[in-house]
């Protein structure tokens, strides 16, 4: 939304927007409260969130959360919590491309860094299958798409060259 916006203005010069411009707007305003909805709830539910994708993880790999013979489930925690409220107020304002833009491609460095691909793909892919049972279905699938974009995102193992 806001990288639209931001868009728009910056084409102010060739005249005023046409209703197609403008469309996406109507489209906000009409999901506004649905979004807000959702962020509340993902808000409220986080804790539950985070630690039922962290027992779904162990259970798929007792050791996906461990690095050699060291545990960085707590690490792996707060980089969670991080990233679901990044991926909330996405939800909120509809701008994904500002969450890959401002968040996620300067995370991803991170998560290459560490070797931490592979967490990163069963986290947000277990996520939606978390959100899938504890949100309702019209405000999970927009959660949904926007964990789909990190898992696509910091999940990719980077090409070699």
């Amino acid at each position: 939304m806001l990288s639209k916006l931001e868009k728009m203005s910056v084409e102010i010069e060739r005249g005023y927007a046409t209703d197609e411009d403008l469309h996406f707007l109507k489209d906000y305003v009409d999901s506004f409260s649905l979004r807000l909805s959702a962020y509340n709830k993902i808000r409220e539910l986080e804790k539950e969130i985070v630690e039922q994708v962290e027992a779904k993880l162990n259970k798929i790999d007792p050791n996906l959360l461990n690095t050699g013979d060291k545990d960085v489930s707590g690490k792996w925690r707060r980089d969670t919590f991080r990233a679901l409220r990044h991926s909330a107020i996405t939800v909120l304002i509809d701008d994904p491309d500002r969450l890959k833009d401002q968040f996620l491609t300067w995370y991803q460095t991170i998560m290459q860094a560490f070797g931490a691909e592979k967490s990163c793909n069963a986290t947000y892919s277990v996520m939606q299958d978390v959100v899938e049972r504890v949100l309702p279905p019209s405000e999970a699938k927009l959660l949904r798409s926007v964990l789909e974009l990190n898992r696509s995102i910091l999940g990719s193992v980077p090409r070699s060259t």
